[in-house]
């Protein structure tokens, strides 16, 4: 069972954007921290009333978020 829910990150023109890898959520925010904060609660709501295990996720996971660079030019 995965311990770590995965998201990737992007930055777009006025939001960051949130991805999930393994779960099909989807988020934004303002500032990094708002984006942390609407990913926790965006994790909750998707897996209320859920058995974590049926997502193959173990209880109390934890969240990763992978921010994408802009390309560099070398």
């Amino acid at each position: 069972m995965k311990r770590i829910i995965q998201f990737h990150i992007s930055k777009g023109d006025k939001y960051y954007t949130a991805e999930g890898a393994d779960l099909p959520i989807v988020t934004q925010g303002k500032t990094l921290d708002e984006l942390a904060e609407n990913i926790r609660e965006a994790v909750e709501l998707h897996l209320e009333g859920e058995n974590p295990a049926d997502f193959d996720i173990a209880p109390n996971p934890s969240v990763l978020m992978n921010f994408e660079l802009p390309q560099i030019h070398a």
